[in-house]
């Protein structure tokens, strides 16, 4: 059996460190409700481009570095990033052929999936959900996928990322 070599592994890692960079920048108080999940979106997009390499334990342990650094309960994110993980890898081959703007209706719904799960954690802990503004996030995430689509497939292919 020929074992399949990878590379550009660096660049991946480092796609995810800059999201959790951008998870962790402060905004005004106005903005902190629409704040991306720049997390989810690079694992949907990684999911979706790599399924091979990056999956659902990659989801689930970059959900337990989310929950360290926002200082929740431990796995509250990982559920949420490994279930997002599953569901694109479970349809990334119909994702990949739909249109940019149709891809990010798809994000925003796994976007919802992962704030569900985040609300539902928080729910058992006993602490008691925020109003509608929960899901801007889905929103604000659907309308910069593309660009973030564009900008990650455009290193994928320029350091030859497989």
């Amino acid at each position: 059996m020929i074992a399949k070599q990878h590379n550009g592994g660096w660049v991946i890692v480092v796609s995810f460190v800059i999201a959790i960079m951008l998870t962790a920048m402060p905004l005004p108080e106005w903005a902190s409700n629409w704040r991306p999940s720049w997390l989810a979106m690079v694992l949907i997009y990684w999911c979706m481009a790599l399924p091979d390499r990056v999956g659902i334990g990659v989801g689930w342990v970059l959900g337990l570095l989310l929950d360290v650094q926002q200082g929740t309960v431990l796995g509250q994110h990982a559920l949420g990033l490994a279930v997002i993980a599953w569901i694109t890898i479970v349809s990334y081959q119909r994702i990949r052929v739909y249109p940019l703007a149709q891809q990010a209706f798809i994000v925003c719904m796994y976007i919802l999936v992962f704030q569900f799960f985040n609300m539902w954690v928080r729910g058992i802990m006993g602490i008691p959900s925020q109003h509608w503004s929960i899901w801007l996030p889905a929103l604000t995430s659907m309308l910069l996928w593309p660009w973030l689509f564009i900008m990650l497939r455009d290193f994928r292919r320029r350091y030859h990322v497989y």
